[in-house]
C-alpha cells in the first residue's frame, strides 16, 4: 500500500509504532503490542502493513521523508543563510532525541541482521545525507573532501550517542563548534 493511500487509521497505527519503537526499541515491540495501543484488530494490522518489517520499513521511510524535507529547507530554501549556519540547523535537526533522526539512528544497531531492506532504506538516506553535506561545503570551499561530509555525520551520531547516555552533559554545542573549527 502506497504511502500517499494509508487511510486515517493506517497512519494512527503507523504514529503508535514510531512512538513504541522509539522508547522500546525495535526488538521490544512486538505487532500484539502495537495493536494493544493502536486499539486495533490483529487483522486489520496485517491488512494495513502485512509484516512487521514491512511497518518498520514505512516508519524509518516517514522518518526519512522528513528529515530529507528538512534538510533540503535548510539548504535550498534559507539561501541567505551562511553555510555554517545552514550546517548548524542540519547538525540540530538530527542531534535530537525527540527529533525525526532518533528512530534511524536507533535502527542502525538494532535492525542490520532482522530487517535488511528497513537498514537499507536507512543507509541510503544516510548517503543521501553525506552527499547533501558534501555539496554544501563545496559552495564556500571547492577543496573540501568527501570525508568532511563524512565527519559531519559521525559528529551526529557522537552527539546522539552522548545524548543517549543520561550520565553524560550535553555536549553538542561543543561537539559541533570542534567540527566548524576544523573547516576552518
Amino acid at each position: 500500500m502506497p504511502n500517499l493511500v494509508l487511510s486515517f487509521r493506517a497512519l494512527s497505527v503507523l504514529h503508535t509504532s514510531r512512538f513504541l519503537f522509539n522508547k522500546y526499541g525495535f526488538h521490544n515491540v512486538g505487532v500484539d503490542r502495537i495493536i494493544k495501543s493502536a486499539k486495533i484488530p490483529k487483522a486489520t494490522f496485517y491488512n494495513y502493513f502485512h509484516s512487521k518489517e514491512r511497518l518498520i520499513e514505512m516508519s524509518l521511510t516517514f522518518q526519512t521523508d522528513g528529515l530529507k524535507h528538512e534538510v533540503i529547507s535548510v539548504i535550498y530554501v534559507d539561501k541567505g543563510l551562511p553555510m555554517a549556519e545552514k550546517l548548524r540547523k542540519i547538525f540540530f535537526l538530527h542531534a535530537n532525541v525527540e527529533g525525526l533522526y532518533n528512530l534511524p539512528f536507533k535502527s542502525i544497531f538494532e535492525i542490520s541482521k532482522l530487517y535488511p531492506k528497513a537498514y537499507q532504506l536507512v543507509i541510503d538516506y544516510r548517503n543521501w545525507l553525506m552527499n547533501e553535506i558534501y555539496n554544501l561545503l563545496l559552495t564556500t570551499d571547492s577543496n573540501a573532501l568527501k570525508q568532511d561530509a563524512h565527519m559531519f555525520l559521525f559528529v551526529i551520531d557522537g552527539a546522539m550517542v552522548q545524548l543517549l547516555d543520561s550520565n553524560k552533559p550535553d555536549e553538542r554545542e561543543r561537539l559541533l563548534e570542534y567540527f566548524l573549527m576544523g573547516l576552518g
